[in-house]
């Protein structure tokens, strides 16, 4: 069977900065099975409402996550679209939506355990 890479370990949490491994900073991060990138909010037109889109999780299952966090900021002001929610149940994909702090704290618990993804807001 082949092993599948591990998601990145966050390291650091601050408000507006996430340390992954230790060695890149974000403000918003996605990160993935093997990866991580800056979460640019941009690309799919997410605000604080309506919230986390389905585009934005995609790619998070494209790059094997069985399992997603998202966060919903430090002062919880960022919201999940009910879409968002919906295509991860079809697909199969265990949600949690969580402040951000507890989201850190399950996702570095899960990363050891299952092919996990996540997305991370640091700040409101």
């Amino acid at each position: 069977m082949e092993q599948m890479a591990r998601s990145p370990r966050i390291t650091r949490l601050s408000w507006g900065r996430l340390e992954v491994d230790g060695t890149r900073s974000f403000k918003d991060a996605k990160l993935y099975p093997g990866g991580a990138r800056e979460w640019d909010w941009r690309e799919t037109g997410t605000a604080h409402v309506p919230g986390i889109q389905p585009a934005d999780v995609e790619e998070l299952v494209e790059r094997g996550a069985r399992t997603v966090v998202l966060s919903k900021g430090i002062l919880r002001r960022l919201h999940v679209c009910p879409e968002t929610l919906r295509l991860l149940e079809e697909d199969g994909i265990t949600a949690y939506v969580l402040q951000t702090e507890e989201a850190v704290d399950l996702y570095n618990r899960l990363r050891g355990e299952e092919p996990v993804g996540g997305l991370f807001h640091s700040t409101c």
